[in-house]
Order: structure tokens, then sequence, then C-alpha cells
């Protein structure tokens, strides 16, 4: 775990341009030679999830000790921080720089904060990790309806990631006409019978009519029990509405 102003300070002394990026290019080339038109998105974890492993020392629920370093040592909490973004960036740069169309920087736990710690102690992070990356960007977090205008992150971010809790219409209304929507198929309904599922990722699409653009996805990460048959079947059906 990462607790410390000397544990940061280890951490960080780290440059994260010395980061060998070798092995994700040559996987993103090999991806992208084989999906020929169809565009990759680039992904790279944001600061605060990061550095939310990195502190806890492992996964967590409230994620209590990441959150009491922003306020009992800020100066450790940015330094740290703000590596992560240095971090993350170098990560979208490498995938970009080997043929990614767009990237995504993914906020897995972001929705454990409050809106004032997420504008004084993560926005500006992810801010510097996206901005002038030179593609289209796309910025994702689970559990941001409260503070879902701040994910666009003042303008860098193209689209904005909904998570399942948030009707798309509804997330469109706050994001407003100039904003991309990306979601928010409920991962839990992947296992339900494909009647149920069909239903939901029919109202999935027609809610996402209100944004500017829809790429429909789902709203986190896939189960690991998920048939992959039901994914097949969600982009065949995507391709026939």
């Amino acid at each position: 775990p990462v607790r410390t102003a000397a544990d940061v300070e280890r951490i960080t002394a780290i440059d994260p341009d010395d980061l060998d990026g070798t092995a994700i290019a040559e996987a993103v080339r090999l991806v992208t030679a084989e999906l020929g038109d169809t565009p990759l998105i680039g992904f790279a974890g944001a600061p605060f999830t990061l550095a939310a492993y990195l502190v806890e020392g492992g996964p967590s629920k409230e994620h209590l000790r990441a959150r009491a370093m922003m306020h009992s040592d800020p100066d450790s909490w940015n330094r740290l921080a703000g590596w992560l973004a240095k971090v993350s960036r170098r990560f979208l740069e490498t995938q970009r720089d080997a043929g990614a169309s767009v990237v995504q920087l993914f906020d897995s736990w972001a929705g454990s904060l409050s809106t004032a710690d997420y504008r004084a102690f993560v926005a500006p992070h992810s801010h510097a990790a996206l901005a002038g990356i030179g593609l289209p960007t796309i910025h994702f977090g689970v559990g941001t309806g409260p503070f879902l205008a701040d994910m666009r992150l003042d303008g860098v971010a193209d689209g904005v990631g909904v998570d399942w809790r948030q009707p798309l219409d509804e997330a469109a209304a706050i994001l407003g006409p100039d904003v991309t929507v990306q979601g928010n198929i409920d991962p839990a309904l992947l296992s339900a019978p494909w009647s149920v599922l069909e239903a939901h990722v029919r109202d999935v699409v027609e809610r996402g009519r209100a944004a500017r653009a829809h790429i429909l996805n789902l709203g986190h990460g896939v189960p690991p029990e998920t048939d992959p048959d039901q994914l097949t079947r969600i982009v065949e059906l995507a391709h026939t509405i």
C-alpha cells in the first residue's frame, strides 16, 4: 500500500516517460490490423481509481483511506494523483500512436466521492490525463450521477459514459447537446432471459436518441460468468435497429 508521504515519494520517483509500452503498442497494432475499418477504443484507468487501489492496497467498497489522504495530506494526494495522470496519459498515448481511434478514461470508483471532493481532488488530474491528446475522448465513471456534468472535464471529454443507474435521456439533458453518451446496458441483465435483455437494450437505444450520438455499451464491465453469446446477440440486435 502507498499510504505515507515517503511511500508516495518512492513511487512517484519512477518517470512515466521511462515506462516500456512496447507490448501494449504491439497488441494494439495486431488488433487494429484485424479490425480494419472498425475503430478500437483505447483504455486507461483514471487517476482516482488507480490511486484508490494503491492506497487501499487492494479492492475496497468505500475507499476510506484514499478519501482520508485527500484531506489529511493533500500534498501527497495531489503528487500521487498527478503522477498517475501522467502514467494514464502515457498509456493512452501509446495506444493512440499504435492505431487506436478513440481513448477512454475509466473511473470505476469515482462514485464513492462527494461532488466537492471530486471537483477539488480528482477532476484536475483526470483533465490532465485527457486534455489535448489528439483523439476523440470518452470519460466514464460508475455512480457519478450526482456530478455527471463534471465528467465533461470542462469540455475535454467528447463523450461521457453513463452507468446503468441513470436513463440516457436524463443524462443527455444534464450533459447538453454537444456531448456523445456511452452506455448504459445493465450488466446484471446479461444473465436474464433474452426477451428481457432485448427489451432493455431497445429501451437504452431509444433513450440514447436524446443525445448528439450514442455509443451502445454496457454500464460497466462484463461479469465473468456472462455467456458470450448474449454479447453477440446484443451486437446483432444493435445492427438491426
